[in-house]
């Protein structure tokens, strides 16, 4: 098993640190090595690796302690973290991922265990990466592309941009489902190796029931009884893992689907959540505020008969519309002031009738009578020069109003935060 990749392991026992070094090394990859928590932030600091191996036991500050810390560093918060430590109790686990690790290895460590969870961690670490320089590649280009396009073209960019994020995000999930797939596949291979395995160990405990003494201290070294369980565990929780992402590459298909002549039928909720999940990056906490939440409060909606893909880029421009309001309040305000401000997008969805009803609500600064009158204009616009183009609320009134026969109402109030209502008609 060869594995690429640059290895911090953390361990105050020289001899811990010189079978794990060795074992690394063979596999191929680069490692540093420290004896101390202090030792070990500094050369995290200095020179990032690609993952670490920290124990958990250290003298001075604990392992649990320095997870925390290097997580705390914008330098260091990337790198993903495994636990080495003789605590199997599910308390000191759910510590360590509270800590910010990414899984554990128990003490003492199965040398094949130990390089296929460095070797998983690894190759998630590099997709990310490339993942990152896609979207950033991709989405460089898109940002150059409309700064070159003339006013009179603006209406016909706000369309180009959503069709164009949809082929990023449709490349994106297509990029992610292949190695993806291997992950997956691997995995199920893995399982039925696994299970052959233990039952091979099996068949030979039945037939050498006594065994030999040298055969019993090395299965009571490798704790077998809890290798073999928990080994098959693990691989139950990658497939989780695995599924989770196969979702999440669905959601971002789903958002990219191209519209077609005629209306389909299609769950709204599967359009609202796959924009969130594009939006996510910008819903995190920045440097001027904190993160905002959103609430779902989702009814049961029947499938409406319309054109999903337009409506998910109507999502998108109230949803990144209220997230660009709470930027300005956090450039407005101090920071006390913007930390202790809680900043909350809730989306209720209902039927009424044989309407459905969406409701994305903030609790932000409001709007004066004068702005909700003006709000769907074309090129009208609270923002600065440069930031906004003033179509996107149009396009959206547009979208809702001519294209489905359907409202678009914004309801609000200085100081008590805003209310866009989306009413669809459908026939029951």
């Amino acid at each position: 098993m060869m594995i690429n990749g640059e290895v911090l392991v953390v361990d105050d026992t020289v001899t811990n640190l010189e079978v794990v070094s060795r074992v690394l090394e063979v596999a191929g990859c680069e490692v540093a090595v420290a004896l101390d928590g202090d030792h070990a932030l500094n050369l995290a600091d200095s020179h990032p690796p690609d993952l670490i191996l920290l124990d958990v036991k250290l003298p001075g500050i604990s392992g649990f302690e320095i997870c925390q810390q290097l997580k705390e560093n914008p330098k260091t918060a990337h790198i993903p973290i495994i636990l080495m430590t003789a605590l199997s109790d599910p308390h000191s686990k759910v510590k360590g991922f509270e800590a910010g690790a990414v899984d554990y290895v128990t003490k003492p460590f199965h040398e094949k265990e130990l390089l296929a969870r460095v070797k998983t961690h690894l190759q998630i670490k590099h997709l990310n990466q490339e993942l990152t320089s896609l979207v950033a590649a991709r989405t460089t280009e898109l940002q150059s592309t409309l700064c070159q396009l003339k006013e009179s073209q603006i209406k016909l960019i706000e369309n180009e941009k959503m069709s164009a994020l949809g082929n990023l995000v449709a490349g994106v999930a297509h990029e992610i489902n292949n190695p993806l797939g291997f992950i997956d596949g691997s995995i199920n291979n893995a399982k039925h190796y696994v299970s052959d395995l233990i039952e091979h160990i099996e068949l030979y405990q039945h037939a050498f029931p006594q065994g030999t003494a040298e055969i019993k201290e090395n299965a009571d070294y490798i704790n077998l009884s809890f290798l073999t369980e928990d080994l098959l565990k693990l691989l139950l929780s990658m497939k989780d893992a695995t599924g989770r992402m196969k979702e999440m590459s669905a959601s971002l298909r789903h958002f990219s689907r191209s519209d077609i002549e005629y209306a389909v039928e299609a769950n709204l909720h599967d359009g609202l959540d796959s924009t969130l999940l594009i939006l996510k990056y910008r819903l995190k906490a920045t440097e001027v505020r904190p993160a905002i939440t959103v609430m779902r409060n989702y009814s049961d909606l029947p499938l409406i008969d319309c054109f999903p893909g337009q409506l998910n880029q109507v999502f998108m421009n109230i949803l990144a519309n209220t997230i660009d309001m709470f930027d300005e309040v956090a450039q407005e305000n101090s920071k006390d002031y913007v930390q202790a401000y809680p900043q909350v997008i809730t989306i209720t969805t209902e039927v009424e009738r044989d309407t459905a009803v969406i409701r994305i609500r903030d609790n932000g600064k409001g709007m004066s009578d004068a702005v909700q009158e003006k709000i769907f204009d074309r090129l009208f616009t609270t923002k600065a020069v440069g930031k906004g183009t003033g179509l996107g609320l149009a396009i959206s009134y547009q979208i809702v109003v001519e294209k489905h026969g359907g409202q678009l109402d914004v309801f609000s109030e200085l100081g008590e935060g805003s209310e866009f209502c989306i009413r669809l008609p459908y026939e029951m």
